[in-house]
């Protein structure tokens, strides 16, 4: 065993992302893969944000670690439920490709959906976290059947799950802090519920794979407190009508060199 594979050794890959500018450790075989949607994500954070971030439902660590590559100034803390997952997640940061990363990220093994003095104890206390980002399991359990039990906990929605998640986060980031959600856009009745009272100024981007196509993802973010309306941003397009390869700012966000908000 390297220092760059997870405790058990499981079957996995070693992929690059942001055209190499960190690494990813994770499942060849269950489990969640990182690929557009993390890093759809991560690039809902500004790119001068210096705080610290919390990647809810981190998996291997993609969309923490794209953060913290793009944004120098960041601090990430990748919360994991999955103590497979979360073996990933240290791996990745073990990996010497992420030597120059990984003193600005930590593994939190914690659920967060807990409450409390719990969700305290369990390394997750109130007000700590400048912006909180989260990927959930946004499937409906008829959507994705698999055999897998480390996939289907990564992909498979439970009820409620907007509402304990952004519940959590309120809880735990700052005063004005933001938080970022992806989704399937049949989640949004869900997350601008679990939203409202808490999180306000929200932007949706839907993203299409091409124009003449229905979305299949919304990015929803918004900021604690804050009052401002609702605001449907123009869409990102993922590719040409007849071609595979990502449009431009499609493909600058996909390696870091874009943001979803343009800030």
């Amino acid at each position: 065993m390297t220092a760059a594979e997870p405790a058990a050794a499981p079957r996995h890959t070693i992929d690059a992302f942001h055209r190499g500018r960190f690494w990813l450790v994770q499942p060849a075989d269950g489990g969640h893969r990182a690929g557009m949607d993390a890093m759809m994500l991560a690039a809902a954070v500004p790119t001068g944000f210096a705080g610290l971030l919390a990647d809810f439902g981190a998996g291997a660590g993609a969309a923490g670690l794209a953060v913290v590559s793009r944004c120098e100034g960041a601090k990430a803390t990748l919360v994991e439920r999955s103590p497979e997952m979360a073996a990933f997640a240290e791996a990745s940061l073990a990996h010497p490709a992420n030597q120059h990363l990984s003193d600005r990220v930590t593994v939190l093994r914690a659920d967060v959906t807990l409450t409390g003095k719990e969700r305290g104890a369990a390394g997750l206390p109130d007000n700590r976290f400048d912006f909180i980002i989260m990927n959930p399991p946004f499937n409906a359990g008829e959507d994705r059947a698999t055999p897998n039990a480390l996939r289907r906990e990564a992909h498979v929605m439970a009820d409620g799950l907007f509402e304990d998640w952004v519940r959590s986060a309120a809880a735990v980031v700052k005063p004005r802090g933001g938080i970022a959600i992806i989704a399937r856009p049949e989640s949004l009745a869900a997350i601008l519920e679990a939203l409202a009272g808490r999180f306000g100024n929200a932007d949706i981007v839907p993203v299409h794979p091409r124009a003449d196509q229905p979305a299949i993802r919304i990015v929803v973010r918004g900021f604690l407190g804050a009052r401002g309306k609702l605001a449907l941003r123009p869409p990102l397009i993922l590719h040409e009508a007849t071609a595979k390869g990502l449009l431009p700012r499609a493909d600058a966000i996909s390696n870091g060199t874009a943001t979803l908000f343009g800030d």
